[in-house]
């Protein structure tokens, strides 16, 4: 079910009733909340239910039997038994095809044609992120972090919670728990939030998907123009943006509309001035997990440059089954990681320490750049076409001349990325005290909200909804 089809707007009018004026208790809260999460998950495939279900209640008693267990070596036992169930479900419905595959890859470098068979499954919407939810559960009771919670429905209920379910944020277990146990009632502030940021979350989107065409002429088109690449690029960097900060917006807006507070998930991140910077902005709720969870077991600042390398390749690699992604990480990792190391030489200790416009624009162009190149790894259907797209970024001579369409478009994409960026500036800024001017607050809103159902496409699914 996505936020903007005209269903979601069915399913959410009914539930907002029953779960404002029928369900009053407590209880009844939890179970209704539950029920139409799994009515929700289950208009996509019902089939898969079960797997969400059955990762809830796994880790729920597996977190109850570390917090019970007496010695640490046994509860080191049954948090590697929730580290290999919810990694093996990982593997074996998003890994698995991609191994048998490499594996059949390197076999016919030495003219071995194997006919390796594939399981062919389907990936379960949003397993990527309940999952990595669900984990972070045992691992911060083991840690001592939180306390084991009494109740398999509140847990399993915000494991499933709808509004985050399939695309995140990724909320730690004691960021929403203690939210679940209350049923927090929702105040005038927040709703107005809650609408402000379901609008933007939803022009962002209508922008994502206009921008889906030019990126599309890059990526999956034959000649282009050098202007042309660059637009297809700048496209799609638009739309991951507006189509992932757009469910996240819409995600923590429907949220709050029922009382619930869920983190900010991106902070301008195209507004980054290196790349350490952007990771600080962009998915923020996977940035932070990728650091607690592997980055600082791994090792943190001891071999630092080895470990942000080892935390990105994985962060790559998390977000699909494909060589391409796992390259994306590794170039992350190499960037990140040179930016460390290039901070720490006494020659540019000025340029990266400086408060000048100047150089602050220099590296925000820098970075911006990095991150576009990053992209076309992203984006690309094989490494041989991301390569094929680097070269015509980058060369001047052999590509036709662009005409004036061509030229508009440019202009089009980066006055979309602009426009993106400015409205989440206005919204994160001056959001509370235009939310007080009640005179052009809902208007705005009204005329927003209207125009992306004049010209939005409400059947495109979100671009994160694959991993």
């Amino acid at each position: 079910m996505l936020f903007n089809t005209p269903i979601f707007y069915f399913f959410f009018l009914i539930f907002i009733m029953f779960y404002g004026f029928v369900f009053l208790k407590h209880k009844p809260k939890i179970y209704f909340t539950l029920v139409s999460s799994l009515v929700f998950y289950g208009v996509w495939n019902y089939k898969f239910i079960p797997l969400l279900v059955g990762s809830a209640i796994a880790d729920y008693f597996i977190a109850q039997a570390i917090s019970n267990a007496t010695t640490q070596s046994r509860k080191k036992q049954f948090l590697t038994l929730s580290v290999l169930m919810n990694l093996g479900i990982l593997a074996l419905f998003k890994y698995a095809d991609f191994a048998l595959e490499s594996v059949a890859d390197f076999l016919l470098l030495f003219g071995y044609n194997a006919n390796v068979p594939t399981l062919s499954w389907v990936l379960p919407v949003g397993i990527s992120f309940y999952t990595f939810q669900s984990l972070s559960y045992t691992i911060d009771v083991y840690r001592g972090d939180m306390k084991a919670r009494k109740g398999l429905v509140e847990f399993t209920t915000a494991l499933a919670f709808f509004p985050q379910l399939v695309a995140g944020p990724i909320l730690r277990a004691r960021q929403i728990l203690p939210q679940f146990h209350k049923m927090p009632i929702p105040t005038w502030d927040m709703a107005k939030t809650g609408f402000l940021l379901i609008t933007i979350g939803l022009f962002k989107k209508t922008i994502a998907d206009l921008l889906a065409a030019p990126a599309m002429t890059a990526f999956d088109g034959t000649a282009v123009s050098l202007i042309e690449t660059w637009t297809g690029v700048l496209a799609f960097a638009g739309q991951i943006y507006g189509d992932f900060s757009g469910y996240s917006d819409m995600a923590i807006g429907i949220a709050l509309l029922l009382g619930f507070k869920i983190p900010l998930n991106f902070r301008l991140p195209y507004f980054a001035r290196s790349p350490v910077d952007f990771w600080r902005r962009w998915h923020i709720s996977l940035s932070t997990w990728l650091r607690d969870y592997l980055y600082i077991p791994l090792g943190g600042k001891n071999s630092r440059l080895r470990n942000i390398f080892i935390t990105m390749l994985i962060g790559g690699l998390w977000h699909g089954a494909a060589w391409t992604f796992v390259v994306w990480g590794a170039f992350h990792g190499f960037i990140i990681t040179a930016t460390h190391y290039l901070s720490q030489m006494p020659a540019l200790a000025g340029f990266v320490n400086s408060k000048s416009k100047i150089l602050t624009f220099i590296k925000w162009m820098i970075t911006f750049y990095l991150i576009l190149l990053g992209w076309v790894l992203f984006r690309a259907t094989s490494i041989d076409s991301a390569w094929e797209i680097f070269v015509n970024m980058h060369s001047l001579s052999g590509l036709p001349l662009p005409g004036l369409h061509a030229t508009t478009i440019f202009i089009l994409c980066v006055s979309a990325l602009l426009i993106m960026h400015l409205m989440d500036s206005f919204v994160i800024h001056k959001g509370e005290k235009f939310q007080n001017k009640k005179w052009i607050f809902w208007p705005v809103l009204v005329f927003i909200f209207s125009l992306c159902l004049l010209i939005g496409e409400p059947s495109n699914e979100f671009i994160y909804f694959q991993f």
